[in-house]
């Protein structure tokens, strides 16, 4: 366990530092079969499922059948919390439409924007030992809610072939349009790209390993979107004198439970925490920080930026109006990040790695696209005209001045 007593802004960098990996190898890597998928389509996507996940398919897509055997062998109990899960998401995302507005600027000058779901999303779902069947219902609620006209599933097969029936229910109870058995870059070139089975789709969400998310990176360079960059899966918890060890020491666990490299940190004002057994135990793995006051705590927590923030402080709402850079923050002592990772209704699709400082994470609007409109009437011609013309003039773009210089000669 690393620990910083009352440190010093000098050493903020440290504290807030994540890993840096070496990914010169890795990325030579995945832009080679990135460029086979592109080249070869379902073929290549095909050969590399046998290479990697170890199993030799006839076919890609997911048929109903196998979509009806899995709501035959999954528990109704994990049914049953699947759906309260979906209901929980979708009450909350419903809350987040837009609404359109009109405004007349000048007048005759009426500037209008609405929304618009983005028509082809692609959603990548790692497999392996810990399949993400919630990640499913994070993805595909509030696409279905914006109107995605087609949401395209990849995640690995078993080397028997077959997809993890919690992820087919969760997809048929989201509204998944199809499911595709393919994982890792193959997964990613194959919904960039499009092949003869998967279409290519215009923006693609999800999480996965490094090579998973060097792919995404290096699609969105020039052929498709992306939700967001991200790194291991993180947490910081913030605590006072009055919080709960074993609860504080549980969020612990539950965070570095995610991998080896997950990033824990814990800002405590209280000396008397870490020393708790249990708290001890949970940060063997971990960095502890112990600072003079809340207020300094926030602000080392806005410089992390983390992905997720917990608040296990007295005055958690006095707390919660200062924060700045975080992706998902769970207030008191009874908001774990296993209520926002499963069930409580926020998406747990977040930013990590810093990148808090400027981005969201998925809601609504990132399956949305925002378009404005303008009209303008004779009157707003004169009233605005003569300005674009100035503008135009000074930026030397002659042609633009001309657009609006007929305009308004053709009104004299």
């Amino acid at each position: 366990m690393k620990i910083y007593r009352n440190p010093g802004h000098e050493e903020w960098a440290e504290i807030t530092a994540r890993p840096h990996l070496d990914t010169r190898q890795l990325e030579a890597t995945v832009a080679g079969v990135l460029a086979d998928v592109k080249e070869r389509g379902d073929e290549a996507v095909m050969d590399y499922e046998e290479r990697f996940d170890h199993v030799r398919l006839s076919s890609l897509a997911v048929t109903k059948e196998e979509m009806d055997e899995a709501e035959a062998v999954v528990p109704q109990e994990l049914k049953d919390a699947i759906e309260l899960a979906h209901n929980n998401i979708r009450r909350f995302h419903e809350a987040q439409f837009f609404a359109p507005i009109k405004v007349e600027v000048a007048p005759g000058v009426v500037c209008s924007q609405r929304s618009l779901p983005i028509e082809k999303v692609g959603l990548y779902i790692p497999g392996g030992t810990a399949p993400l069947f919630s990640t499913v219902l994070m993805l595909a609620t509030p696409a279905q809610l914006a109107g995605c006209k087609e949401t395209v599933l990849c995640t690995p097969p078993d080397r028997q072939g077959r997809v993890n029936p919690a992820i087919l229910v969760a997809a048929r109870t989201a509204g998944v349009s199809r499911v595709f058995k393919a994982g890792g870059v193959q997964a990613i070139g194959a919904m960039a790209y499009g092949t003869e089975t998967v279409p290519k789709v215009y923006k693609i969400f999800g999480p996965g390993n490094q090579y998973v998310m060097a792919a995404k990176q290096q699609v969105s360079l020039g052929d498709v979107a992306i939700d967001m960059p991200a790194g291991p899966s993180e947490v910081c918890v913030i605590a006072d004198e009055t919080a709960n060890a074993a609860f504080v020491a549980a969020d612990l666990l539950s965070q570095a439970e995610h991998g080896i490299d997950s990033q824990v940190l814990l800002i405590t004002t209280h000396e008397g925490l870490p020393r708790k057994d249990i708290a001890a135990q949970a940060l063997a793995n971990s960095r502890l920080v112990l600072v003079k006051s809340k207020d300094e705590a926030m602000e080392l927590s806005n410089a992390y930026a983390p992905e997720h923030l917990i608040i296990q402080t007295s005055d958690w709402l006095v707390m919660a109006g200062k924060v700045v850079n975080a992706g998902s923050v769970f207030l008191g002592e009874y908001a774990c990040e296993s209520a926002g990772d499963y069930a409580s209704g926020t998406n747990h699709t977040l930013p990590t790695h810093g990148y808090a400082t400027a981005y969201s994470g998925v809601n609504l609007d990132s399956f949305c696209r925002k378009i404005t409109f303008q009209r303008l009437t004779p009157e707003g011609v004169m009233d605005i005209g003569p300005a674009v013309e100035t503008m135009a003039e000074a930026e030397q773009l002659m042609a633009h001045k001309n657009a609006m210089t007929l305009r308004i000669n053709s009104l004299r």
